[in-house]
């Protein structure tokens, strides 16, 4: 599994997952090993809320998963459009959050998106 963090901290997990420019990037190998792998701090205006089309740095970094507080249907459908499924969750802590991914174990839900 490799997973996308949404992160405007590079701390805990943040919501707004389409306007978000900060991501941190792991991979969860099928023993459960969590490996950080790269952080993306794009500069403004390439957030996915900003841009259109089927390129943008997060579809090139080969992601199964996005991990986030929250996201609008619209973005949760851009990214199935590039095979990448998007986890909802309450959960604030980055490496709690990827460990229950991991285990296999379920995350808390997320509090509904708004605009």
């Amino acid at each position: 599994m490799r997973i996308a963090v949404s992160s405007q901290n590079f701390r805990t997990i943040t919501s707004h997952a389409g306007k978000s420019r900060r991501f941190i990037l792991f991979d969860i190998s099928p023993d459960g090993t969590i490996t950080e792998r790269d952080r993306l701090d794009l500069p403004k205006g390439e957030s996915l809320h900003d841009t259109r089309g089927p390129e943008h740095p997060l579809f090139e970094q080969g992601l199964t998963h996005l991990l986030t507080g929250g996201a609008g249907e619209r973005f949760i459908e851009r990214m199935a459009t590039q095979g990448i499924t998007v986890i909802q969750t309450s959960e604030t802590e980055i490496d709690k959050a990827l460990s229950a991914l991991a285990a296999g174990q379920p995350l808390p839900a997320a509090a509904p998106h708004e605009h």
